[in-house]
C-alpha cells in the first residue's frame, strides 16, 4: 500500500511537470556563425610594374568615412522603448422563470396543484495587462552583406563578463547608408527587420527564474 501511494505521487508530479509551459532557451554561447563577422578575402591583386596606385590603399581627403561595404564596422545607438496596455471586463447574467397553476381530474379523483421553477446564471470577469520595456546603450557591428538595392545587412554581438555572470547583446537588421551619421553611427530605430536580443546567464539570471512548481501554479492548467 505504501509503495502504491508513493507511485501515485510520483506519477502526479510527472503529470503536472508535463503540463507546464516551457520557454525555449536561447543559444547563449559566443562566437555563433549567425552573429559573427563575415569572412572576407582581403587579398589584393599584384601591382603592375611602375604603377603608383594599388586598389585598397587609396586615401583621399574627400573619402567618406561611413560604412558602405562588406566588412566595414559602424556603431548602433540603442534607443528602444515599448509600452503596451490591455484591459478586459466581461459580465453576463441570465434568469429563467417557470410557474404552473392548474387543476385536473383522473377518474373519481381531482388533482389541484401549482409549481414554480427559477433558473439563473451569472458570470463576471476582469483582466488587465501593462508592460513597459526600455533599452539604451550602444553596440558596434559589422556589415555582413550589401544588398542589390544598396541596403546593408548588419550583425554583431557584445559580451560582458561580470562578477555574477555574463551579459550579452546581439543585433541583426537592415539599414540604409543615408541613415548613417557623419560619425559613423546610426539609431536602432532606423533598423529594418531588427532583431535585438539582450540576456544573460549566471547566478543572477537563475535567481530570476521560477521553479517548475511555481510555473505550474501560474499556468492555465491550474484549476483554481
Amino acid at each position: 500500500m505504501q509503495q502504491l501511494r508513493i507511485g501515485f505521487w510520483i506519477g502526479l508530479v510527472l503529470l503536472l511537470s508535463g503540463c507546464i509551459s516551457h520557454i525555449p532557451e536561447l543559444d547563449t554561447k559566443p562566437g555563433k556563425p549567425e552573429w559573427a563577422p563575415p569572412e572576407i578575402d582581403y587579398s589584393l591583386p599584384d601591382a603592375k610594374d611602375g604603377s603608383v596606385y594599388r586598389p585598397g590603399f587609396m586615401l583621399t581627403l574627400f573619402k567618406d568615412k561611413r560604412a558602405f561595404r562588406e566588412g566595414d564596422i559602424l556603431t548602433v545607438a540603442l534607443d528602444e522603448k515599448t509600452y503596451s496596455s490591455k484591459s478586459a471586463d466581461t459580465k453576463t447574467n441570465k434568469n429563467t422563470g417557470l410557474s404552473l397553476d392548474g387543476q385536473g381530474t383522473t377518474g373519481n379523483n381531482s388533482i389541484a396543484g401549482s409549481g414554480e421553477a427559477n433558473l439563473g446564471s451569472s458570470f463576471s470577469g476582469t483582466g488587465s495587462s501593462t508592460q513597459q520595456n526600455q533599452l539604451s546603450g550602444s553596440i558596434t557591428v559589422t556589415v555582413a552583406k550589401v544588398l542589390p538595392n544598396g541596403a546593408l545587412l548588419i550583425r554583431g554581438e557584445k559580451w560582458l563578463r561580470l562578477n555574477q555572470g555574463d551579459e550579452y547583446l546581439r543585433l541583426l537588421g537592415l539599414i540604409r547608408t543615408d541613415d548613417i551619421g557623419n560619425d559613423n553611427t546610426i539609431s536602432s530605430q532606423r533598423i529594418a527587420d531588427a532583431r535585438i536580443i539582450y540576456g544573460g546567464q549566471g547566478a543572477i539570471t537563475d535567481s530570476n527564474r521560477m521553479g517548475w512548481a511555481s510555473r505550474y501554479f501560474n499556468s492555465p492548467w491550474f484549476p483554481l
